[in-house]
């Protein structure tokens, strides 16, 4: 039985954030917990978790892959298979690839055309390779997703107007509160959602801003960049009360706040109006909270509405987006079909066939005419060197083919070697990897 490519996820369309939580894997390492071990079965594994979508990209033999998936991510969880099976969708082959394709070019995201994703994929990949979970098939896929990425962004607009997350809390908050300059906003975490949430805070033209993270020094430096202040984490509850709009994005497992943290704050603040965004999942504020009065609590899914507007100012140049798509999935299920030896044999030959009848066409234009039998004889001269030097590499080829997992990865080199897929190496591919070398 062939290895075929096998994706099996949830996302922000199949499953609420209360789900998506339940079953996020930010923190497993695909090794040591076991969420998909490699075997006979499944041979390389890439675990995508974001606050959007949880997906398991698997290369594997037979039906048993998708059931081997469910069983070790909802066993990492703590959780029951048959409660992660409903939220699911399992993409194989060419829709694996087409999936993989639009999600690296931000098309399946929430807001179309935000650039994070890609980044977290490309930072999922490296942990991938890390612990040794990719070979072959799925480092060319990754590399073929992160440049089908780059040409939709080139050579489309979809990123021309694109937003983020944070983007859409603050559009959000403007709306509730209209003119911003009157507020203070507290963000909880550091990284880059909170770094653009700040940005756009600023934009919008927020009085003051407070950061509070676990690591201080992190929350200065974030703080510094846009004029604001750091507070220590263990603050965090005494400070909350001079903020009208906060902003939480840390990767915590469990909520942060609830509502018993809140309603001294409130007290405090004479029960003047809190305004809550969560965009973390798993989510840093206990639903509770929304039910003290003078709180209003949004999380992510409640930020569909923004970026529903956002998304139909570039539905047009998401269907040019899909075409890409479309084509690049094409040309990837071309090469993943070629690495079956006898396509390779056949291209190998081909490729040799090809070059010896240019330089044949090249000889006799230089001779002038010749008679038949002089023509005969530089074909037949030909042809046998073609045969000669070819018998090596495909006789090598041959051998490895019947090795274990060897296989694809040396069909993969004389596919690169002889550029059989013509492919356009730019001429300074790989100086970065000679000049290591040079230093070495």
């Amino acid at each position: 039985m062939e290895r075929d490519i096998y994706l099996i996820g949830l996302n922000h369309r199949t499953a609420g954030v209360e789900v998506r939580e339940r079953f996020a894997l930010t923190d497993c390492n695909v090794l040591e917990q076991g969420v998909v071990p490699i075997d006979d079965v499944v041979s390389e594994v890439l675990i995508l978790s974001t606050c959007n979508r949880v997906e398991i990209l698997a290369v594997g033999r037979g039906p048993e892959v998708v059931s081997r998936v469910l069983r070790g991510w909802s066993a990492a969880r703590g959780q029951c298979e048959h409660d992660l099976a409903p939220y699911v969708y399992t993409h194989k082959g060419p829709e694996a690839i087409r999936h993989l394709f639009r999600v690296a070019s931000s098309l399946d995201s929430m807001v179309v055309g935000e650039p994070q994703i890609l980044g977290q994929l490309k930072d999922a990949y490296r942990k991938a390779i890390e612990r040794n979970c990719t070979r072959v098939i799925l480092n060319r896929l990754l590399h073929k997703a992160f440049s089908v990425a780059k040409r939709v962004r080139t050579e489309t607009g979809v990123a021309s107007s694109a937003v983020s997350i944070s983007y859409a809390a603050v559009e959000l908050a403007k709306r509730i509160f209209g003119e911003m300059n009157q507020y203070k906003a507290m963000l909880i975490g550091a990284g880059e959602m909170a770094e653009l949430a700040a940005t756009h805070l600023l934009h919008a033209g927020i009085s003051k801003i407070y950061v509070a993270n676990r690591t201080f020094e992190r929350g200065r430096e974030l703080a510094r960049q846009f004029n604001g202040e750091a507070i220590h984490f263990e603050d965090l509850f005494e400070r909350l009360a001079d903020a009208d709009i906060i902003i939480s994005s840390t990767g915590a497992h469990e909520a942060i706040i609830r509502a018993r943290d809140i309603k001294d704050v409130l007290r405090r603040r004479k029960h003047r109006p809190m305004f809550f965004i969560d965009i973390a999942v798993p989510r840093d504020i206990d639903p509770d909270v929304n039910n003290l009065d003078n709180v209003y609590l949004y999380d992510i899914d409640d930020l569909k509405e923004v970026v529903e507007e956002n998304l139909a100012q570039r539905r047009e140049e998401a269907s040019k987006a899909l075409t890409i798509v479309e084509e690049e999935t094409g040309k990837f299920g071309q090469w993943l079909r070629s690495l079956e030896l006898q396509p390779t044999i056949v291209d190998l030959i081909r490729r040799s066939e090809r070059i010896a009848q240019d330089e044949l066409a090249r000889t006799l234009k230089r001779l002038g005419p010749v008679d038949d039998e002089t023509r005969d004889a530089l074909e037949a001269m030909l042809s046998s060197m073609v045969r000669k030097l070819n018998h090596e590499p495909i006789t090598f080829l041959k051998r490895r083919h019947s090795e274990e997992d060897a296989g694809p990865r040396y069909i993969d080199i004389a596919r690169r070697m002889f550029n059989l897929d013509d492919d356009n190496v730019p001429p300074d591919a790989h100086c970065d990897r000679r000049r290591h070398d040079e230093d070495n």
